[in-house]
């Protein structure tokens, strides 16, 4: 299922085994989709993007776990889009990508911010105009851990490399303005996003208790 969640940015549902979880895409004059989701959905993908009557004109890959490139080869092979890929992303796909990106290039209106820790090659795309950043697997939905929705917590430190450094980058998300946070697991965050994430990353590293001794 496609849920248009802002003038003309869509969550698209990718229902696997144990969980559902999501692409993202950007229509106008540049339809941009993000992520292409696992060989599993990636048919359940190309569905939706018919029902949409959307060909995407570009795909950008937030990271290379197999649930966000595993339909690379099938997207590229179906609507031939241009297609960005992390500087530091290895994976094997028949299609060589066209481009390669890193941290603080412009890929028209999205800023990719490179918040390595979940894997080496995450990253998190901002466009300051529309007040919305895709955040891949930077963050989750908190809901995804059973707590309320509308807030972030850290991907799971078994399915992270360094769960250290992927809170420690956050910080660099908060150079920049937005409200909607989309995320690939769990719900996303339609409001105050970057507020939250830096009442998060600015919390006490250490409690007051410690300075009374």
């Amino acid at each position: 299922m496609a849920n248009e969640i802002a003038p003309d940015v869509y969550e698209i549902q990718l229902p696997a085994v144990k969980e559902s979880y999501r692409a993202h895409l950007f229509d106008g004059s540049v339809s941009t989709l993000f992520d292409t989701g696992s060989t599993d959905t990636v048919e359940t993908l190309i569905k939706e993007l018919e029902t949409l009557d959307i060909s995407p004109d570009r795909v950008i890959i937030t990271h290379a776990d197999f649930d966000h490139i595993g339909g690379f080869d099938a997207i590229v092979e179906r609507y031939d889009p241009e297609t960005w890929i992390p500087k530091e992303s290895v994976f094997e796909a028949t299609a060589e990508p066209d481009n390669r990106f890193g941290d603080g290039d412009c890929l028209n209106e999205f800023v990719a911010v490179h918040v390595p820790g979940h894997t080496d090659d995450n990253y998190a795309f901002v466009d300051e105009k529309r007040g919305i950043a895709v955040l891949g697997d930077v963050l989750i939905g908190a809901d995804r851990r059973g707590l309320p929705q509308g807030y972030f917590v850290m991907t799971e430190a078994i399915y992270s490399n360094d769960l250290i450094a992927a809170e420690r980058h956050l910080e660099r998300l908060l150079e920049f303005e937005f409200d909607i946070g989309l995320v690939s697991h769990g719900s996303s965050v339609m409001e105050d996003a970057r507020d939250k994430i830096e009442a998060y990353v600015e919390f006490p590293a250490k409690p007051d208790w410690e300075d009374r001794n």
